[in-house]
């Protein structure tokens, strides 16, 4: 699949040629939600907690006698029907919310993904985002330039896969809105979903098809079990 380059002024001064493995996959939904799903409970946190009767302070000695006083009975102060007691049915934070994707079917997702964007215009590639001077100013002119050559990218949030770390490029695209980056190796389905078009630069497109062009047989084999 050829997809056009720009030049950071927005000028088209080529096509790239895009990896079939990787950007030309059939979809399946199915796989894609499973996976999305999987890394949104992984990234959860049990942080509401509640004690119990046997973590609240107190409640050593019976209240009162068994019988004899008129009242119900009762073994501690520290029962969840009592003031200050534990609470019976609370959210507790050993709860694990981890689910796990083994890895054929992470990256599968991941090129489903990458396909759909393709196939609906939405990866921009560019020759180089290398500036003299890399600051927001000029990263947020570069794009805006972008933007308004490519066709339907006017409006949308943006994924940068850059080759490799880049401290001064992730700086400069922090404190622009709907912007995001991230290292090409590290890309995911839901950070690609996340964001509705996905920014390459050249060298990216290369990092991408040496990390996940990998084990296409295994994945056919998946494609045929889902689908």
């Amino acid at each position: 699949m050829l997809a056009k380059t720009y030049n950071q002024k927005g000028e088209e001064v080529g096509q790239t040629q895009l990896p079939k493995t990787v950007f030309e996959v059939k979809i399946n939904p199915d796989l894609v939600y499973q996976v999305v799903t999987s890394q949104l409970s992984n990234q959860r946190q049990s942080i509401a907690h509640t004690k119990n009767r046997g973590e609240v302070s107190g409640g050593g000695k019976k209240p009162w006698k068994q019988k004899g006083t008129g009242r119900a009975r009762h073994g501690s102060t520290r029962s969840p029907i009592w003031r200050h007691g534990g609470v019976a049915f609370g959210p507790r934070n050993e709860k694990v919310f981890e689910r796990k994707i083994n890895k054929k079917m992470n990256r599968l997702a991941l090129k489903m993904v990458l396909s759909a964007k393709a196939q609906n215009n939405w990866i921009l590639v560019v020759d180089s985002l290398d500036a003299a001077e890399i600051k927001t100013k000029v990263l947020a002119a570069s794009l805006m330039n972008i933007r308004e050559k490519a066709e339907g990218a006017q409006k949308g949030s943006i994924l940068i896969a850059l080759p490799k770390y880049d401290r001064k490029l992730y700086l400069a695209a922090r404190n622009i809105a709907g912007v995001k980056t991230i290292e090409a190796a590290k890309l995911n389905s839901l950070d690609l979903l996340s964001s509705k078009f996905l920014m390459l630069p050249k060298d990216a497109v290369a990092v991408i098809r040496d990390t996940f062009a990998k084990g296409d047989e295994s994945d056919a084999e998946i494609k045929k079990e889902k689908g």
